[in-house]
């Protein structure tokens, strides 16, 4: 069965086992066990318990001195379990310190590692386990710079090729070169429309599995496997964005393009770097922008939407133009790392399902339809989302979208959405609940900023450093500008009758 693809970041390359054995500096020496160079270790890990199988994770180089090796185990019975058990919980390689405990290795541990097929190394006494960890997270380090090399050069040669007079075509050939496999676009009725490279394994097995892969993450309702829910892997259930899967060797993803009329990238590779899913979702978000804008007049429809806004036509209006129906969702969203450039918020708007993109400093705000798919979290993204609007309060939506952000930076959630749940409020007709909060909040009304710091502090219950992060001030000037909103209005800000009568102006304000 497929799997979902990992979040685009790519994640630290692992290091070979003969990477470390080549550092002249350890001085380790691998005694037993299969000499693979394929062999790779995620970490090193230092244990002395008889069975270590309940601390490993897999992947590690686990280290001992042999101190949990009691003085009669000298037949293979002792050693055998030990090793099945590192082999069974997926330990890489097992090293072992000759000095102060064993002056050598146990002849029964070397032949328990080849019996299992566990590579075996000798530590030799100059040599600490911590010199050990600190040369493979030294490895790890180089590794992970070198794949972040390669993944800026790769986006840097895809962008270059959809600026290309041929540019679909360019990113797939592109693409193929920099994962070393094919590159296809499928079309919405699940045809190939162009690919390059060549495909590795039995071609006619492995390219019938990356069109079936293509339908997993196909919008339904668009032709093919996807258009009936009859595809493979496809169910009630919401349609995937990303797909992954391993077919006689060959690894296989498919992306579904972010313009959301049904067009997918497949890729095929015969091997799988840690930054391969970067480079794909870089070129499958370039693709998003080529084919959106020549699929059905989008982009010229955007265009004039965008023409008529700036002449003085009223949002609803120009919505029709957008393809997107009567009701919207205004998500802003920030990064979890540095500020977001033109591509790091064309994925996240394909991610979201429109190409209505805006970046706005250190945020992104994205204009979605409504209903055709709901907002989720993103990976690296503080979310927040607005109700459903109606074009005409598309303003409002902006508003109710900043203020859900902030809540969201606020308590460290990845998504907030703002609370449209009707309550109390409902009771009071909309203009007289308008006048009384003019009424209330007349005092502070002309000042955006205490407006702001009340309405925050309020919504996070009083919380003076929340509010600060909110807010991005430091929190001494969310108490002054509190202070000032509880003198100017002349209450009680710790009465809780008071705070729930500001809370309603608020919200009505």
């Amino acid at each position: 069965m497929p799997d979902a693809a990992v979040p685009a970041v790519p994640p630290t390359p692992p290091v070979p086992l003969a990477a470390l054995l080549a550092r002249e500096d350890l001085g380790l020496r691998q005694i037993a066990g299969p000499r693979d160079p394929a062999t790779v270790i995620h970490w090193a890990h230092t244990s002395e318990m008889a069975d270590p199988y309940p601390y490993l994770l897999g992947g590690e180089l686990l280290l001992t001195a042999g101190v949990h090796i009691p003085e009669v185990a000298g037949s293979r019975t002792y050693f055998d379990a030990y090793v099945s058990r590192i082999v069974e919980a997926g330990g890489s390689a097992l090293g072992f310190g000759v000095a102060p405990v064993h002056d050598t290795v146990p002849r029964a541990l070397v032949e328990a590692c080849d019996h299992y097929g566990l590579p075996l190394v000798e530590v030799p006494p100059r040599t600490t386990f911590s010199g050990v960890a600190r040369a493979v997270w030294q490895l790890m380090a180089q590794a992970r710079h070198t794949e972040l090399r390669r993944v800026t050069e790769a986006q840097q040669s895809l962008a270059a090729a959809a600026a290309r007079p041929d540019p679909v075509p360019s990113v797939l050939r592109q693409l193929a070169r920099r994962t070393g496999g094919r590159a296809a676009l499928y079309a919405p009725d699940g045809g190939e429309v162009a690919s390059a490279g060549r495909l590795p394994g039995p071609e006619v097995e492995v390219g019938a599995a990356l069109a079936g892969l293509a339908a997993v993450v196909r919008p339904a309702g668009h032709g093919g496997d996807g258009g009936d829910g009859g595809g493979p892997g496809l169910g009630t259930g919401p349609t995937p964005s990303s797909a992954s899967d391993t077919v006689a060797g060959v690894h296989l993803a498919a992306y579904a393009l972010g313009t959301g009329q049904g067009f997918v990238l497949g890729v095929a590779a015969a091997r799988r770097d840690p930054g391969d899913h970067t480079i794909a979702s870089v070129g499958a978000v370039l693709l998003s922008l080529l084919t959106g804008e020549h699929q059905s007049g989008t982009g010229a429809a955007r265009s004039s939407a965008l023409v008529r806004v700036l002449l003085g036509a009223a949002p609803e209006e120009v919505a029709p133009l957008l393809d997107g129906g009567e009701r919207w969702v205004v998500v802003h969203a920030r990064p979890d790392g540095p500020a977001p450039d033109a591509v790091a918020a064309s994925a996240l708007g394909a991610a979201l399902g429109s190409p209505l993109v805006d970046v706005d400093g250190d945020v992104v705000r994205v204009l979605v339809p409504a209903g055709h798919r709901e907002p989720v979290a993103q990976p690296g993204w503080t979310c927040g989302v607005s109700a459903a609007v109606v074009p005409g309060e598309w303003r409002t939506g902006d508003i109710q979208a900043a203020r859900a952000l902030s809540r969201a930076r606020a308590s460290r959630a990845d998504l907030v959405r703002h609370g449209d749940r009707p309550g109390l409020a409902g009771l009071v007709p909309p203009a007289e609940a308008a006048a009384h909060a003019r009424a209330v909040l007349a005092p502070i009304a002309g000042n955006p900023a205490l407006m702001e710091t009340l309405r925050t502090w309020l919504s996070l219950h009083g919380s003076w450093d929340r509010t600060a992060v909110a807010l991005s001030v430091h929190r001494n000037t969310v108490r002054q500008r509190v202070a000032r909103c509880a003198a100017l209005l002349d209450t009680d800000l710790d009465d809780p009758d008071t705070r729930m009568n500001l809370w309603f102006a608020l919200s009505h304000a």
